[in-house]
């Protein structure tokens, strides 16, 4: 890596803004962008974000710009955007792009069923693209509770590089080369979550839910390994710490979609409420992912039913519990 300039930060929502606070009392100025110019000069002038906590004043160190070219000038960018957004917003560039981009984003696209981090490599040719991941709620990161997380890079010394830029004795950073079990960890949880919200929904029990985290757990093993994933990466932070984090608190955005539809709203009208719902998004692909590969997936395939509006919730329980019995280890 280069000198140690500012880190620029694409994306001035909940998770962006904390990742900002994140780096910025990691010691680095930060650049945080968003299209609106008014959030921008919001950021800038009272050091506050209209957009996403309001009430928490931004460290020092942390400005913004609506210009995007400024922040691509940059060495280091963190790409903080929904999955289904990332493509769109790689295009947007002119003549300039960073060294290195970090893939914030929880999700798999639609369409061609790639990996952030693949889009971006196709869109930005000559920047290394590595991807960032874990169990973490946004607001907790911004008010500096303690929050560990993986960066996923296929340069070791890369990865211990950023790692240092991004850690602070709030944040603990570790790396791995297995960018890959890092990304699938990030965007499968999201689909256990909503399962694991429509059992709570529907008064299933506590027992009810453990087996169906324990059975997807294995479920995002298997076809993490078949697309190339490590077993110790999907057992670690960006694998089952996160799904630890998302689907045992009704406070994460997936759960309480799952909660809505497990109480009887439609999908469209749970979406309604508000927020990204990076599971609703990601399931359908994670459905042909595992078709693809010949990957047994039976809980989030339920999912994807449901979601597709091709099963109800009754229907996925009762699929469920009459599967054919067999040792556990098998899907």
């Amino acid at each position: 890596m280069t000198e140690r300039g500012p880190i620029g930060i694409i994306g001035a929502g909940a998770w962006g803004t904390a990742l900002a606070q994140a780096a910025a009392r990691a010691g680095n100025a930060v650049l945080l962008w968003d299209r609106d110019p008014e959030v921008a000069r919001a950021i800038r002038d009272q050091h506050r974000s209209p957009k996403a906590f309001p009430d928490l004043a931004l460290e020092p160190a942390v400005t913004a710009t609506s210009d995007l070219d400024e922040v691509l000038a940059l060495d280091v960018v963190l790409l903080v955007v929904p999955a289904q957004a990332v493509r769109d917003v790689c295009r947007r560039h002119g003549e300039v792009l960073p060294k290195v981009a970090v893939v914030c984003a929880k999700g798999i696209e639609r369409g061609t069923d790639q990996l952030p981090s693949a889009v971006v490599e196709a869109e930005w040719p000559g920047t290394t693209v590595a991807c960032l991941s874990g169990p973490s709620f946004a607001a907790e990161v911004a008010k500096g509770l303690p929050t560990a997380l993986t960066l996923g890079v296929q340069d070791a010394e890369l990865g211990r590089a950023l790692a240092e830029r991004l850690a602070s004795p709030t944040l603990r950073v570790y790396w791995t080369d297995d960018r890959t079990g890092v990304e699938i960890g990030g965007a499968v949880k999201n689909v256990l979550a909503i399962a694991a919200g429509m059992v709570i929904g529907k008064g299933l029990g506590e027992n009810a839910r453990a087996a169906l985290l324990s059975r997807g757990l294995a479920e995002l093993a298997g076809l993490g390994q078949a697309m190339g994933a490590r077993t110790e990466t999907l057992m670690g932070l960006s694998g089952l710490g996160d799904l630890m984090l998302t689907a045992l608190s009704p406070t994460s955005r997936n759960t309480a979609f799952g909660i809505a539809l497990g109480r009887g709203e439609s999908p469209q009208a749970a979406l309604a409420a508000g927020g990204v719902v990076e599971g609703y998004w990601t399931a359908g692909v994670v459905d042909h992912l595992a078709e693809r590969h010949g990957v047994a997936i039976p809980v989030m395939h339920a999912v994807a039913e449901i979601l597709g509006d091709r099963l109800t919730v009754e229907g996925a329980l009762d699929a469920l519990m009459r599967r054919p019995l067999r040792a556990e280890g098998l899907p």
